[in-house]
C-alpha cells in the first residue's frame, strides 16, 4: 500500500459528487438495489472512488441478494481496513479504503467460502476498471 491520502473536507467535497461524499466521507449508505454495480457482471478491478486504489476484484464478486455489490475478499489484506460501527445500536464491521480511509460499506460473516465473509459495498464508493478480456 502506498502512502495514506489526507485531504481537507473542502477538497473531498470538490472532488466527489454529493452522493459519493455522503457515502465515502460521512459513512452513508445508498439504497438497496439502486447502485450501478449491484448487477454488474463485467470482469475487472473495482477501485476506490476517492483515491483510485484497487480494493476488490470482479473475481471475488458474487450475487448475495442483499441489494449491494458483494465480494468475499479484498484484493489484498491492506486494501481495506475495518472497524466496529455502533451507529445503529448494534455492532457491525465497517469497511474503509486502506489508502484514503473512505467508507466503502460493511462486512458480514455470512459470505461464501473460501473466506466466509460478505463485503457489502456501496456502488458509489467504487469505480470499475474493466479488464481487457472480452
Amino acid at each position: 500500500m502506498t502512502d495514506r491520502i489526507d485531504k481537507t473536507d473542502a477538497e473531498w467535497r470538490e472532488q466527489l459528487s454529493e452522493d459519493e461524499y455522503e457515502v465515502l466521507r460521512k459513512q452513508g449508505t445508498e439504497r438497496a438495489f439502486t447502485g450501478k454495480y449491484t448487477d454488474e457482471k463485467s470482469g475487472g478491478m473495482y477501485r476506490c472512488k476517492g483515491c483510485g486504489e484497487p480494493v476488490f476484484s470482479s473475481d471475488t464478486k458474487y450475487d448475495s441478494g442483499s441489494g449491494w455489490p458483494s465480494f468475499y475478499e479484498p484484493v489484498e489484506g491492506s486494501a481495506v481496513e475495518t472497524e466496529t460501527d455502533h451507529s445503529l445500536g448494534m455492532a457491525r464491521t465497517e469497511v474503509h479504503c486502506g489508502k484514503c480511509g473512505g467508507h466503502l460499506g460493511h462486512m458480514f460473516p455470512d459470505g461464501p467460502q473460501p473466506s466466509g465473509q460478505r463485503y457489502c459495498i456501496n456502488s458509489c464508493s467504487l469505480d470499475l476498471e474493466p479488464s481487457d478480456q472480452n
